[in-house]
C-alpha cells in the first residue's frame, strides 16, 4: 500500500513538474517564433528585392568588391568577432552568449553579398539570425545557462523554416547540426514549435516556401538501386570535396593577405574575373533558380556543379556573407542532373537526391536531410532518399562545412570519439 502511494506520488509531482515545463517552454517557443519568424520573413523578402534588383543591373557585380569593404567596416565598427556560423555552434556547446549585433550585421551583409553578386546562400544569416536574436531573448527572460542552449536552438529552428518553409527539417536541423550522433531532444517540443509558428509567420505575410515536386519517379528495383549507390558515392566525393574548397579558399586568402579590407577587395575582383571568364551570371547570388531548373526539367548547364563551388569559395573565402547549405544544394542538384544519362535514371530525380545527398555529406545531417526531401519533393521517392542519404553520410568521413561541429559517436562504428569535423 505505501508502495502504491509512493509511487503515486511521485507520478503526481513529475505531471506537475512536466506541466510547468510544457507551459514555460510553450510561451518561450511561441514567441521566438513570432519574433524570429517575423525578423526572417522580412529577410526572406529584402533576399528577394536583392536578387531581382541584380538580375535587373547586372552591372552592379563591378561594385562586389567596393560593397566588401563595407562589410568589413561595419563589423569593425560593431566590434563583432565575424565568426559566422561556427559561433552559433560553439555557443551550444559551451553555454557562451552570442553577440545581439550579429543579427543586423549578417542581415546587412548578406544582402549586400547578393546585391552585389557574390555567391552564396542564406541560411547563414538565417542561423546567425536566429541564434543571436534567441540569446538575447534568453536574457531578457532571465533564463540560465542550459535553457539558453535551447533558445538557441529555437531561433535557429525559426529563422530556417521562415526562409524554406521547411519546418520539420528546421526542427532537427538546428538540433542534429551541432553534435552528430546525439540529439537535445529537451529541445523538441520548443524547436517544433518555434519551426511551426516561424513558418506560418512567413507564409502569412506571403514568403511561400520552397517546393519542387517530383512527377516522375521509376519503381525501385534492385537495377535502380544499383544505379542510386554510384549516384549517392559520387555525392559524398562531391561533398568532400565542397568543404575542402571553401575551408582552403579561406586560408589561403588570410595567408597572402593578413588584411580584411585587402582580402575581401581582391576576393571581389576574383569573383568578378571568374564570372566574365565563364560568361555568364548564372552562379552568382544563391542559385535558386537553377536548382528549380535543374529539378523541373532536367537540364543544367555543363560543368555547373565545378562552377558553383569554385565561385562560391572566392566569395565566402574572402570574408562575404551569407552561407554555404544553399550552395551545396546547388552543387548535389547540378551534379545529380549532370550525371544522370550515366547512370540511366530520371534527371529530375538524380537533381533531387543529389541535392539532399551532397548537403548530408556537408552538414553531416542525415534526419535533416531525408526530411528535407520530403518536404520539398514529396514522399513517393522515399527509398531513393533514404538509401543515398544514408551512403553519403557514412562515405563522406568526418569532413564538415562547420569546424564547430563535433562528431560525438562514430560514423562506422558503435564508440564515442568526440572530434570536431575537417
Amino acid at each position: 500500500m505505501d508502495d502504491w502511494k509512493t509511487k503515486f506520488n511521485y507520478g503526481v509531482k513529475v505531471s506537475v513538474k512536466t506541466t510547468k515545463l510544457f507551459l514555460k517552454w510553450g510561451i518561450f517557443s511561441i514567441t521566438i517564433g513570432l519574433v524570429v519568424g517575423g525578423i526572417g520573413t522580412a529577410f526572406g523578402k529584402a533576399m528577394h528585392w536583392a536578387t531581382s534588383t541584380r538580375i535587373a543591373h547586372e552591372n552592379l557585380l563591378f561594385f562586389l568588391p567596393i560593397s566588401g569593404i563595407f562589410i568589413v567596416f561595419f563589423y569593425w565598427l560593431l566590434k563583432d568577432k565575424n565568426s559566422g556560423t561556427n559561433i552559433i555552434i560553439s555557443a551550444i556547446h559551451s553555454g557562451d552568449s552570442i553577440p545581439i549585433q550579429m543579427a543586423p550585421l549578417i542581415f546587412i551583409s548578406t544582402i549586400i553579398t547578393h546585391l552585389f553578386g557574390g555567391s552564396a546562400g542564406r541560411e547563414g544569416a538565417a542561423l546567425q539570425l536566429g541564434g543571436s536574436i534567441g540569446t538575447q531573448l534568453g536574457h531578457w527572460l532571465k533564463l540560465n545557462e542550459l535553457d539558453q542552449k535551447i533558445v538557441i536552438m529555437c531561433g535557429m529552428s525559426a529563422s530556417f523554416s521562415a526562409l524554406f518553409g521547411t519546418p520539420m527539417a528546421a526542427t532537427i536541423f538546428s538540433m542534429e547540426v551541432v553534435s552528430v550522433g546525439v540529439l537535445y531532444y529537451s529541445a523538441l517540443v520548443p524547436c517544433v514549435c518555434s519551426a511551426f509558428i516561424g513558418a506560418g509567420v512567413a507564409k502569412y505575410f506571403g514568403l511561400m516556401p520552397e517546393s519542387f515536386p517530383l512527377t516522375v519517379i521509376p519503381e525501385f528495383t534492385i537495377s535502380n538501386a544499383i544505379r542510386l549507390v554510384f549516384l549517392a558515392v559520387g555525392c559524398a566525393i562531391i561533398s568532400i570535396i565542397f568543404c575542402i574548397i571553401l575551408h582552403t579558399s579561406e586560408y589561403l586568402y588570410k595567408k597572402y593577405f593578413k588584411n580584411a579590407y585587402v582580402r575581401i577587395f581582391v576576393g571581389g575582383i576574383l569573383v568578378i574575373l571568374f564570372t566574365l571568364l565563364i560568361g555568364t551570371r548564372t552562379y552568382n547570388g544563391a542559385g535558386m533558380d537553377v536548382i528549380a531548373t535543374a529539378i523541373e526539367t532536367g537540364t543544367v548547364p555543363k560543368g555547373a556543379f565545378l562552377f558553383k563551388m569554385i565561385i562560391t569559395a572566392l566569395t565566402l573565402g574572402a570574408g562575404f556573407k551569407g552561407g554555404e547549405i544553399v550552395p551545396s544544394f546547388f552543387v548535389g542538384a547540378t551534379f545529380g542532373c549532370a550525371i544522370s544519362s550515366l547512370i540511366g535514371l530520371p534527371p529530375e530525380l538524380c537533381s533531387a537526391v543529389g541535392m539532399t545527398a551532397v548537403f548530408c555529406g556537408a552538414t553531416n545531417c542525415p534526419i535533416t536531410s531525408l526530411l528535407i526531401s520530403f518536404e520539398l519533393f514529396g514522399y513517393g521517392g522515399m527509398p531513393y532518399y533514404a538509401i543515398a542519404i544514408a551512403l553519403s553520410y557514412t562515405l563522406s568521413g568526418y569532413f564538415g562545412l562547420y569546424h564547430s561541429q563535433k562528431i560525438i559517436y562514430s560514423k562506422y562504428r558503435p564508440v564515442y570519439v568526440n572530434k570536431r569535423t575537417i
